[in-house]
């Protein structure tokens, strides 16, 4: 098998095993619908850095070659790619539901397409417009499809329901952000040190995220504390661990584990064998699999629109994965 066809294929599946990770993160918030968005982007990460300490001591040798300006850069993605994101998104799906948030971060391959295509060239080669457009579009209707419904269960409602339904669509679009400079910048990296093991990196980028996300879950607690002494409220919110302790130290542990850390070396794995342009496309894995959990936990098989939208999803994945970069000149 060529080496062309063979990293196609891996990189597609540890793309795909990402998206099965990453959308476990959307039902999340909808399993513990109590708790701040805030302090579950804290907690998630919170743990993500407390898994990734035995990992870094098993793998100390690699980590200690990774110079200063390595752990900056692993600080910066933990910064945006992790604590910012997930609170925007969090946020969202807390205010609008999972699906409009995962429609709109749904358009990430479409947007991280378009702009790897014209940053990247050099290293990547470019994807020509022609070979582009088809699976873009596929993309883009899959998208509106299953945002569809959404909309017209919309209709009728009062104006502080739309006004938190905008709230969580900017949320959602702030998250859009987050995520679209992530993958690009990680990508640099990893591009730039092929040599060095994603696995490595992952667990770099957890550690980074584990002082942020203890700061990130002592400020909650301490302005908890003082909302609660300052204005007395109808129901405080009991900290360390919420009124669920259990439910909810055991789905961050889950998620820490699966989502970020399996979900990033797969990424990561995805990233060192794919252009740029086309592994942005694959993030569709994630939307796909978020909307497969929401119905799931929604208990009911979604509407012909939705399923009519998914299938354009995967159709335009697969015409994607047709295209080979030409070299940039």
């Amino acid at each position: 098998m060529p080496d062309h066809r063979r990293a196609l294929i891996t990189g597609t599946l540890f793309a795909a095993v990402a998206g099965l990770m990453w959308g476990l993160v959307f039902i999340a918030p909808l399993l513990l619908p109590q708790y701040p968005a805030a302090l579950l982007a804290a907690a998630r990460y919170l743990a993500f850095g407390l898994i990734a300490l035995p990992l870094g001591w098993l793998g100390r040798a690699r980590l200690a070659t990774l110079s200063r300006a390595d752990w900056v850069e692993a600080l910066k993605l933990s910064a945006i790619g992790n604590l910012l994101y997930y609170l925007c998104l969090a946020a969202a799906i807390q205010r609008a539901g999972a699906p409009l948030p995962t429609m709109l971060i749904g358009t990430l391959p479409v947007v991280i397409a378009i702009v790897s295509n014209r940053r990247d060239a050099a290293r990547d080669g470019r994807l020509r417009w022609r070979q582009l457009a088809p699976s873009l579009l596929l993309i883009g209707a899959g998208i509106a499809g299953v945002n569809r419904d959404e909309m017209q269960a919309l209709q009728g409602a009062d104006a502080a329901t739309w006004t938190r339904y905008a709230g969580g669509a900017l949320l959602a679009v702030g998250a859009l952000a987050c995520w679209t400079w992530y993958p690009l910048r990680n990508a640099d990296w990893l591009r730039a040190h092929a040599d060095r093991p994603p696995g490595t990196w992952a667990t770099a980028q957890g550690l980074a995220t584990l002082p942020l996300a203890a700061l990130a879950y002592a400020a909650f607690w301490a302005w908890s504390a003082w909302r609660s002494g300052s204005a007395p409220v109808a129901a405080p919110f009991t900290m360390p661990f919420g009124p669920t302790p259990l439910r909810f130290v055991a789905l961050m542990f889950t998620i820490g584990l699966t989502a970020s850390w399996l979900g990033t070396l797969c990424w990561n794995e995805a990233s060192q064998r794919l252009p740029t342009a086309l592994v942005g496309q694959l993030i569709v894995f994630e939307t796909l699999f978020a909307l497969a959990y929401a119905f799931l936990l929604r208990g009911h098989i979604p509407p012909l629109a939705t399923v009519a939208g998914v299938v354009l999803l995967v159709a335009g994945v697969v015409w994607a994965l047709r295209g080979r970069p030409a070299r940039a000149h």
